[in-house]
Formats: C-alpha cells, structure tokens, sequence
C-alpha cells in the first residue's frame, strides 16, 4: 500500500503537511523517504520532508525507476561514517548505487531474487541458468569459478579450473566483457573447454532446477589431524539449507575431524535464520545459552515510535497474516528493542570438538558470511585467508512500497564483545590468491592449502593484504557486482 502521511516538526504547532497526490510515481517517491526516515538504520541523518523533497525527482519521469533510484542514493549519502569521513553506503567517487540499498520490482522478485554477471537464482535454491560463474586468471586465461550442483553445467562435468577457450567458436582473447556477458544471456551456448591436457566441446541450455548451496565438501587428513572442508556458496532459505548442512556436519562428526576449514569466498549472505543454524552446528554444546549476536535497530523502531510500519503487514513463514486481538499484525507490532532481538546459541548436530575454525574469504564475502565469522572470534579461535571481506554489518527488513520492494539497511550486527563496526570488511590473517587453477579440495589450491598448512602448524599468521596480479581482462562476476544481502524474516511481536 503506498502512504501519504502528515508529518509535524518539532517546533510547536509548526505542522508540514504532505500535499496529497494522484501521481503514482510522487506516490513512491514520498513513501521512500518516508519509510527512510523512520526504519533506516541512520535515520537521525536524514532531514525533514520539506528540506529533501522527495518529488523533485519526478524530473526523471520518462523513467521512474531510475528516479527511485536516485532518491535512494542521496538519501543513503548523509550518514557519515566517523572512521572514513565517507558515507557508510559510499562505493566510490564514480559509483551512482550505493553499497547496500536497493528498490527491487516485486514482479522479478518471486522469493527473492539474486543477479549477477551469469545467472538469476533466488534464495528457496531454485535457479534458472547455466550454473556456473567465470574468473580471469591471467590475461587471455578466462576459468571457471565455481559450478553449481545439479544446474546444466555440471550435468555436462564442467569443474572449477576448467579454462573456457571460445564461445560459440569465437576464441574469448577477442572477444570484450561485454560481448561475453551478451553470449552468456542467451538461452543456449557453445563452449570449448580446455581440461588438463584434454579439450572438449559443450553445448548448454539454460533451465530451471534445484540446486544446493553446498558446492563441495570432504574430510581431509594432514599429517597429524582430521579436518573438514566445507564450500559453501548461500544461505539459502533454512528449509532448503538444513537437510544439506545437517548431512554435511553428521559426516564431519562421525569423521571425528578437530578442525574445520569453510569457504565463504563466494558468499555474499541470504537469510539470518540460516547463518544463526550453521553457527549452532559449528559451536559445541558448551556455548548453548551464551550470546550468539543481538540485531540492533535505530532509536525510533526500539521504542515502538516508527508508526509507519503500520502499512506493512506482518506475515508467518508460509506468507499468511498473524492475527492479534482479531486484528491483522503489522511490523508496527514488532518487538525491534535490542533485548528482543538477541539470540543464543543452541547446539544442533553431534560435532562438539571444534575449538578453531578457518574461514576462507574474498571481496565477494559478505553480510550473513561475515555475521558467521563476527558471532565466533568470542568464543573461538578465527583465522581468515584469502582477501579482504566485503564489509556488511547491515541487514534488511524488504519493505513494500506498491509493486516494489525497498532494501535498506535497518539494523546491525552485533557479537558479544559489541563488535560491529567492521564496514569495509575484515583483513585476512593470510592473504592469499583465489588460485581459480584448482578445482575445491585439490591440496594445491592456494587457499586451501595454506588453510591445512596453519593446521600442521607450519604457517605463521600474518596479517597483510593481498596484492592479487592485475589482468587486462577484469574478473566476470567482480564482488561489486555479485549480490550481497542478509534478511531477516523471523521477527518476533510483542
């Protein structure tokens, strides 16, 4: 439902009242703002109706989207981050989009929706596409990244490593980024692929399937302990993720592994719920009862006041309305108060002897990722290898505003010590190369290896970054442009 609202400053009786319109898109742009001023985790930021004026925008009419876009940029430009003198939404000095907001059209949405470079694929684990994402190596030397379980691509034995030599028999060394994207979107391709000393041609169909969002796992033995590897590429939604995760940990327990090694490198987040299981899988039984991480909100959703959340009905998890008192609930029902929204950990599974854990990690690596990380270092040993994380402390709420729905940070992670400040993102202890060469759980990866070098105890934590060699050719589906998200459904009334 889209609001018009009347808002008072805080003179007395000095009362602005919104014009009404009929114009849908004055309609959208109001409601925008509005929501921004009372739900995003800045608020206090942001000025009064009368000095931002949403419907200046209007002046982008022939595209409205692109107008929506625009008030949500500027509006996620005012809160300053301290320890950068820079917006917390800041990208860069050329970006136009800022880092975590978005307005998102419920007709490409269905449950969810996730783009980037190579496929659309939604958070239920349902994708349509290929199935597999592409990384330069060196100039000339275009590899498969990763291969998504049971998607086209992997039904045709593609592997990560693979080098991609020509699509549709036009060698890729003349073919742009862009010409590559264009291939790509169509709905069949022929690919040459160079796999060891061995070459092969493929023809792939895009189409729909289930897929997992555990790409690859093992039990490795070094030289004097057990260690489980686990790639894992989303947090899905918990009733696709959990049956797939409760297999993984069953095996790492019966293994008896002591130290666990998971690769988060690709990982840009999904569901809270999902992070808070694999957390509980992780954490031995000790920890049951203690703090995993509490969701901190701004001022005005903790003391109940954000009285336009009232628009926004409050739904279970099968999408049908609560009732309260024979009314419908709404977010305005909501308990958003710190207390409320601090969660504990509960051992689930039966691994109980893991006192470190090893993250690999990337640019790519974000939001519910980076919660998983933040919600150990108090209670166990963390060490990251890889590259800096993305750096996303935020997650959303998915606000309606008539056929769209609007992303913006509403509330904060924070762990038990109060950490949350980790906005441009966590140094790796080791940095090291994503070696895309190397298929997951080839001792000879990079990563990995010197994940199971730290285990042996032959490598020294380091603390440096990463000077990654630069390519002509830049990476196919770059951090920047691969989604990043954390959601949060589970929200409990008063």
């Amino acid at each position: 439902m889209l609001i018009i609202l009347l808002t008072a400053c805080q003179k007395d009786k000095d009362v602005f009242v919104i014009p009404v319109t009929d114009n849908r898109q004055e309609q959208t742009l109001d409601s925008i703002f509005l929501y921004a001023r009372e739900t995003y985790l800045w608020n206090e930021s942001l000025p009064e109706y009368s000095v931002f004026n949403p419907r200046k925008y209007t002046q982008y009419s022939e595209t409205p989207l692109f107008s929506f876009e625009k008030e949500i940029f500027d509006i996620t430009q005012y809160a300053i981050n301290p320890a950068t003198g820079k917006s917390y939404e800041y990208v860069s000095a050329i970006s136009t989009h800022p880092k975590y907001s978005f307005l998102q059209s419920d007709s490409e949405s269905g449950s969810m929706r996730i783009t980037s470079s190579l496929n659309t694929s939604s958070l239920n684990g349902t994708e349509n596409g290929f199935g597999f994402a592409l990384s330069t190596w060196a100039d000339n030397d275009l590899r498969i990244k990763y291969v998504l379980p049971y998607s086209p691509a992997a039904g045709k034995g593609l592997i990560r490593g693979d080098r991609l030599l020509t699509i549709n028999e036009t060698s890729v060394s003349t073919l742009s980024d862009s010409e590559i994207q264009q291939a790509l979107n169509q709905d069949s391709i022929t690919l040459r692929i160079q796999k060891a000393n061995d070459t092969l041609s493929v023809m792939l169909t895009k189409t729909a399937y289930t897929t997992s969002p555990v790409i690859y796992y093992s039990v490795i033995q070094t030289e004097t302990k057990k260690a489980g590897y686990l790639v894992y590429h989303q947090f899905t939604d918990p009733a696709h993720s959990q049956s797939f995760l409760d297999n993984v940990f069953t095996t790492f327990a019966s293994a008896q592994i002591t130290d666990l090694i998971i690769d988060l490198r690709y990982n840009g987040g999904g569901y809270v719920e999902t992070a808070e299981y694999l957390l509980n899988l992780i954490a031995p039984s000790s920890l049951t009862g203690k703090i995993m991480f509490s969701e901190r909100f701004n001022a005005l959703l903790q003391g109940g006041k954000a009285t336009i959340l009232s628009n926004q009905s409050y739904l279970d998890k099968n999408n049908q309305p609560v009732y309260i008192n024979g009314r419908r609930a709404t977010y305005a029902d909501v308990d958003f108060t710190e207390a409320g929204n601090t969660y504990l950990f509960q051992k689930k599974g039966k691994l109980e002897n893991i006192r470190s854990v090893i993250f690999i990690v990337s640019g790519a690596t974000a939001s519910a990722s980076e919660l998983v990380i933040n919600a150990l270092r108090p209670y166990l040993e963390v060490k990251l290898i890889g590259s800096q994380t993305y750096g996303k402390p935020v997650g959303f709420l998915g606000i309606h505003i008539g056929t769209y729905t609007l992303y913006i940070p509403n509330f904060s992670n924070v762990n038990a010590q109060g950490d949350t400040d980790y906005y441009t993102g966590f140094s790796p202890d080791i940095a090291a190369t994503d070696d895309v060469t190397h298929d997951f759980g080839d001792m000879k990866e990079e990563c990995l290896a010197t994940a199971l070098s730290i285990i042996n105890g032959k490598r020294t934590l380091l603390r440096k970054n990463l000077n990654k060699p630069i390519s002509q050719r830049e990476d196919m589906n770059k951090p920047e442009n691969v989604w990043k998200g954390m959601i949060q459904k589970r929200l409990r009334l008063h």
